[in-house]
């Protein structure tokens, strides 16, 4: 027969582990409160106020020119990795949608409207030359990984008939979304990146004189790729070659020039699109934007 001390121990055994396994459902139920998009996330309960922001960091500038060195583009780190498989293309910089490699590929397709030869130019030899493929530029050397992890020897442009793409060269701007957080915890205001947007300029367009958005990275994604190619990944001093930096390094210290196009807002406008494309306004209302930011955080010290 069981004595009174037993039962009431099993008693509190059972109540005890259905205390730990409705905690620990309860616990996986609630959200961490950190932004899993974030390099170095800070919990929601310790930011004192957060603003989110859009920069357009045109590489051609001066300032940016580091970024931009000849075989050591950002922009070439970028594709190279998409091509090899080791780095996902998003749709927006919400990142919620992935981009398929051969959306990525007909994103940077020079567009064209050559249908290629006639019946009657075929016949006569025409259009069956070797063409020379202009991946090689864009797309680095046939060194890199592939997307199973083994070495690639050919380009995904190997056809002689493949599309003209554009190079890293030809796309010049970037497009950061970061959020600007001030954490009451440490004291402190963080730039928290988010995403970061490959763009090609309007001159590659001039019938329509357009950007287009070629596709949005994490920038988590970005700095693991970094990291894995120092050789290509850099920020070249131009003052001293023996202080080129890494580009996550470069980034974490604010080294580019990016002028805000964009900030939140009830109708999620750009800029431009509030001063109804007054170019003179935009720069106008963009710097005072910046200016307000730094006056924000230096009246928090004033108390």
């Amino acid at each position: 027969m069981k004595t009174l001390s037993s039962i009431l121990k099993n008693s509190l055994g059972t109540v005890a582990l259905s205390f730990c396994v409705s905690f620990s459902i309860h616990a996986q139920e609630e959200p961490s409160g950190y932004n899993p998009n974030s390099l170095r996330p800070i919990h929601e309960s310790d930011q004192l106020y957060k603003s989110r922001v859009w920069r357009r960091v045109d590489l051609r500038e001066k300032q940016n020119k580091p970024f931009f060195s000849e075989n050591r583009q950002i922009t070439k780190v970028i594709i190279d990795a998409v091509m090899n498989g080791t780095l996902y293309p998003y749709t927006n910089d919400s990142l919620g949608t992935r981009m398929s490699k051969e959306q990525f590929v007909e994103n940077m397709t020079i567009p064209t409207d050559d249908t290629g030869p006639t019946e009657d130019e075929i016949a006569m030899g025409f259009g069956q030359e070797t063409q020379e493929s202009n991946w090689g530029d864009a797309w680095g050397d046939s060194k890199g990984q592939g997307a199973e992890g083994t070495n690639s020897t050919s380009s995904p442009s190997t056809n002689n008939a493949g599309p003209l793409l554009f190079t890293a060269r030809d796309v010049t701007v970037l497009e950061l979304m970061e959020d600007i957080i001030f954490d009451k915890e440490r004291g402190r205001q963080y730039y928290d990146i988010q995403s970061v947007t490959l763009v090609l300029p309007p001159e590659n367009f001039p019938e329509t004189g357009l950007l287009k958005l070629v596709a949005s990275f994490s920038y988590k994604d970005l700095v693991r790729v970094f990291e894995e190619n120092p050789e290509t990944a850099v920020w070249v001093n131009p003052q001293n070659d023996a202080k080129h930096l890494n580009l996550k390094y470069a980034f974490d210290l604010r080294l580019f020039n990016g002028r805000v196009v964009k900030y939140s807002n009830p109708d999620d406008e750009y800029i431009i699109d509030m001063v109804d494309g007054d170019r003179r306004q935009a720069l106008l209302k963009s710097l005072d934007y910046e200016h307000k930011l730094l006056e924000r955080e230096h009246e928090l010290w004033e108390y």
